[in-house]
């Protein structure tokens, strides 16, 4: 084997570890017992509803890249007793079937919307949404503002980092379509997309936002690169001063911080209900 073909083939397992660093988790093997899968506009949706009457607030839990539900099982089992809660699998991940429908955040939105309203969950709503999961819950904040009262992002994608897919390098673009899944292929593909329908919905700087950032990594919520993310000044400007009223928590943990230190993402929960309280 040639010297460039090696660097090849350890170029496709660096950038599949890559990707898989974007958020990674296995399928839902240990979820809890309450769990469920509801038909809802004709597709299985999995899903976790805590309902707890005495709650001033519901909790939407929202996964990244790859991962399931029973990641934030530490969390919830924390918060259960004093907020309604509700964590799911989107549409090709665990046991929620794969859908045939655009995969961009417009779509995800409104697909968690329509759950939340078969479910019986109604807004106002603190977000809580991991690495590509808080790039979603910006989105939804910013579209229907009036139904979100704060938002926590752990390790978050921030809108604008990541390039369109098609100009990933060649070795990157191969990693992805190998490795993943076509829902997950889908879901990076749209990630450019996101981010443009992101920026351009008003700011949402009146709401409480508390922002966990992984110590070692950069903007990119991930320590490595492989050309997937825009590293230029106009996008590190337009990252830098995006949520300045922000409350930004410097972590040393790993990406899942939700797995690795969930204390960290109780406390900022508890935080944005005491901010997002009536008369706060």
């Amino acid at each position: 084997m040639s010297p460039q073909t090696n660097t090849g083939c350890r170029n496709i397992f660096s950038i599949f570890f890559l990707l898989g660093c974007l958020s990674m988790a296995g399928k839902i093997s240990a979820a809890p017992a309450t769990a469920s899968v509801d038909t809802i506009a004709g597709r299985q949706i999995e899903s976790l509803t805590v309902k707890t009457p005495r709650a001033r607030v519901s909790l939407v839990f929202e996964n990244g890249l790859r991962a399931t539900a029973d990641g934030w099982d530490k969390v919830i089992e924390s918060l259960a007793p004093d907020a309604s809660i509700f964590a799911y699998n989107r549409p090709g991940y665990g046991n929620s079937q794969e859908t045939e429908t655009a995969r961009d955040g417009a779509t995800i939105v409104e697909e968690l919307r329509q759950t939340l309203r078969h479910k019986g969950l109604a807004p106002p709503y603190i977000l809580v949404g991991h690495s590509l999961g808080g790039l979603y819950m910006q989105l939804f904040a910013r579209r229907y503002p009036e139904e979100v009262s704060g938002l926590v992002l752990v390790d978050p994608l921030l809108p604008g980092i990541v390039k369109k897919s098609d100009e990933f390098p060649f070795w990157t673009r191969g990693a992805k379509r190998l490795f993943f899944s076509s829902t997950v292929n889908k879901e990076i593909d749209a990630i450019h997309q996101t981010s443009e329908q992101v920026l351009s919905l008003a700011p949402i700087d009146d709401k409480p936002i508390v922002m966990l950032i992984n110590k070692p990594k950069s903007a990119t919520a991930v320590g490595v690169d492989f050309g997937a993310f825009n590293k230029d000044q106009k996008t590190r400007e337009l990252v830098g001063g995006m949520y300045p009223k922000a409350k930004r928590i410097i972590v040393d943990s790993d990406h899942q911080v939700q797995r690795q230190d969930p204390v960290l993402v109780v406390d900022a929960i508890r935080t944005i209900i005491v901010m997002s309280a009536p008369g706060e």
